[in-house]
Parts: C-alpha cells; sequence; structure tokens
C-alpha cells in the first residue's frame, strides 16, 4: 500500500495566525526531541530537574543526577542562598601502540542550582545524601518555623 501527498506550493502570509502555529510547533517540536531523562543531557545541558518538598519538620530538595559521583557535588550555603553545583572532568584514553595511534577525550559535565533560603532554615543542620542518583538535600526549620499545639485551659 502507497500513501501519496500532494505539496502545495503556496506562500505563506504572515499573519497572527502562522506567526502562532510556527511558536507553537517549534516548541513543541523541542520539547518532544529532547529526551528530559537522558542523563547525558541533564551532565552536559547543566539543567537537573529539582523536587522540593516540605514537611513540618523539614524541606526536602532532590536533585535527580544519575550517573554522578558524590565527590563531584558541591553544596555551599552563602549569604542567604544554598548552591547546589556539580563538576565532572573525564579523560578517555585509547591507544594502539602496534597500530601507531593514540586518542584522547576530554569531557566536562557540570550544573548549578541555587535556592533563597529564608530564616525558616537551620542552615547550621543541613545535610544531603546521594543514592541511587538521587542527591537529596535535608534543610531542618527552624523550631520557631515548626507548628506546634497550644492547650489553652477553660476557666
Amino acid at each position: 500500500m502507497t500513501n501519496a501527498m500532494q505539496k502545495h506550493n503556496m506562500q505563506r502570509g504572515y499573519g497572527f495566525d502562522n506567526a502562532f502555529d510556527s511558536i507553537f510547533n517549534h516548541s513543541l517540536r523541542r520539547f518532544f526531541d529532547a529526551n528530559l531523562w537522558d542523563s547525558e543531557n541533564v551532565k552536559t545541558t547543566g539543567s537537573v530537574p529539582v523536587n522540593v518538598r516540605e514537611t513540618a519538620e523539614q524541606y526536602e530538595i532532590d536533585v535527580i543526577a544519575p550517573g554522578c559521583k558524590k565527590e563531584d557535588f558541591r553544596i555551599q550555603v552563602q549569604a542567604g542562598e544554598l548552591a547546589i553545583s556539580f563538576n565532572q572532568n573525564e579523560e578517555k584514553r585509547d591507544e594502539d601502540q602496534k597500530a601507531g595511534w593514540v586518542r584522547t577525550e576530554f569531557v566536562q559535565h557540570s550544573f548549578h542550582r541555587s535556592f533563597t533560603l529564608d530564616d525558616t532554615v537551620n542552615s547550621e543542620a543541613i545535610s544531603a545524601t546521594y543514592t541511587d542518583g538521587i542527591l537529596r538535600v535535608v534543610l531542618p526549620k527552624n523550631e520557631k518555623a515548626k507548628p506546634r499545639l497550644l492547650s489553652i485551659d477553660v476557666k
């Protein structure tokens, strides 16, 4: 079975509808062409998915970074800002002395995310773990930010 399409050689106008169609189609094409969960894409583009959760006791930030090493992460708090960064430099070297060739590749992976902290975070007690491709940063709340239950006696 053969499918045939007729091609129209019509000049496109510059109206609002054509501009809108062009923007919409190009945006969707970029979204569906990119593999958002590809670990190589995450490490080379500098953009990583992040989940932020709040519980009664703490805030939790999960940085989705598969294929990384925990020693390559850098987490710092300065001037009310939490900065999470990753920097990894790799050198791959192949050689065949019999054939007389050497190939060396230098690859650099990095990303940086920052978050503004308010006075509810106890920045002295921040901790982090890296397990199964997820960096979890735990930001405990100060005592004044935790919900309290007060019982009032009726007289």
